[in-house]
């Protein structure tokens, strides 16, 4: 608008004067002029604007950004229908974008975003909301994994805690392992009810593919691995998975994973596997086990020993669930079979035979035929070498490595092949 021509005419849809806009410093001029005495229509005729938008911003005593009027798109109205599609797509727009052109309403999908914002903010809001319960002494155990690098020696492999949380008490143990399969679940949850000195009722896990085959989100159906069915029978507990997507509600122990890798481990360096094992249980033990926790109020150790170690139900009498496994392998010619990346020994005499292994929690048996001829403890590890000396009487060569020694004339059992070189010339007319 020309600060020459006043406008006083009005639209019906700009309504009064007062959406008339106008600069700060005009605004201040109008006060200043007013001030000094001078009339609304002097002031308008000396800014170039209307009597009333003079009144109207006098009114107002000070500046400030006309609100622009929002003017209704497309998707006014359907509120409550966006909501209950992004609820029923989970969150996706696009989707709720295609089922709204089978409705012949054509919009972008930057459009659709905007629209459904509010209510995706709430989905974010209750994927993140919690409700805290505390169970009763003896009831839940909480189980999960987390992995994390750690220099061990001059390497930094990837290791893979597993962490167990009563849920009363809130007393953790803690393993480590380089890896996350079936076994190392049974192995950690072993060794947490002999920790403990006894079984709870209920085992809290997340839906893990070495624990549980499928878990229908809508109808809540969990169907767990075979195995470790007849493992909770074995120990005497009931597994429950958490809702998926929602490991949130094993919180205490997602929870209790964090404060290992941020207290116990962050920034630490061992020199081997044991050490880091040893460092560990000295953690759990000390310092863990003796804080003073943040949502009970007391120290772990002390609580459980009040309150929940006579609640646990009684370790079974006929020990830990074997897993057995029965593989077969070939024997290489350094001597060994490898299971699970590791090697183990084997007389040198059975290179290239084929031979029976029997794995078990702690051991690993190599059958030949109807006799075992080797037997190693387990390695935790990965990538190791467990060799027995006996295994490799009688090898020529180093670093136990079977060479082929050449055969002397005398066990050839002939020396008529061997002969001196002028004897080849001479039938050959020429010398060499």
């Amino acid at each position: 608008m020309s600060r020459e021509v006043c406008t006083s005419v009005l639209t019906p849809e700009r309504g009064v004067g007062s959406d008339e806009m106008r600069t700060p410093e005009d605004v201040l001029e109008m006060r200043r002029l007013h001030q000094l005495g001078w009339g609304t229509r002097r002031i308008a005729a000396r800014l170039g604007c209307s009597r009333t938008t003079v009144q109207v911003w006098l009114r107002r005593g000070r500046w400030r950004r006309a609100a622009r009027r929002r003017r209704d798109g497309v998707l006014t109205g359907l509120e409550e229908w966006l909501r209950d599609r992004l609820v029923q797509h989970e969150g996706n727009a696009d989707v709720v974008r295609q089922e709204l052109e089978t409705l012949g309403v054509r919009v972008s999908l930057r459009t659709v975003q905007r629209a459904v914002e509010p209510f995706r903010r709430e989905l974010r809001a209750a994927v993140v909301a919690t409700t805290r319960f505390e169970t009763p002494p003896g009831y839940q155990l909480q189980i999960d994994f987390g992995g994390r690098q750690v220099w061990i020696g001059e390497e930094k492999p990837r290791v893979t805690l597993f962490v167990a949380t009563l849920g009363c008490s809130r007393r953790m143990h803690v393993r480590v392992f380089l890896g996350e399969r079936q076994r190392h679940w049974f192995e950690g949850l072993e060794s947490t009810f002999e920790e403990f000195g006894g079984v709870v009722e209920t085992v809290l896990l997340d839906n893990a593919r070495a624990l549980v085959k499928s878990h229908d989100a809508a109808t809540r159906e969990v169907v767990f691995q075979d195995r470790f069915l007849a493992f909770a029978k074995h120990w005497g507990f009931r597994p429950q998975a958490c809702a998926p997507y929602r490991a949130r509600t094993k919180g205490k122990d997602e929870s209790g994973v964090g404060y290992v890798k941020r207290n116990g481990i962050a920034g630490r360096r061992f020199s081997s596997f044991a050490e880091l094992e040893a460092h560990l249980v000295w953690w759990t033990r000390e310092v863990a086990n003796r804080r003073v926790h943040g949502t009970t109020g007391r120290v772990p150790i002390e609580h459980f020993v009040e309150e929940e170690a006579q609640q646990l139900r009684p370790l079974p009498t006929y020990g830990r669930f074997e897993q057995v496994r029965q593989l077969a392998r070939r024997v290489t010619t350094d001597c060994s079979v490898v299971v699970d990346t590791n090697a183990y020994s084997v007389p040198w005499l059975l290179i290239g035979e084929r031979v029976r292994v029997l794995v078990s929690a702690t051991k690993v048996c190599i059958h030949h035929g109807a006799s075992e001829v080797a037997a190693h403890p387990r390695s935790p590890g990965r990538r190791q070498r467990l060799t027995d000396p006996a295994h490799f009487a009688g090898v020529a060569g180093a670093e136990g490595r079977a060479i082929r020694r050449p055969r002397t004339v005398e066990e050839s059992g002939s020396d008529s092949l061997v002969r001196p070189l002028a004897e080849y010339a001479e039938i050959a007319g020429g010398s060499w």
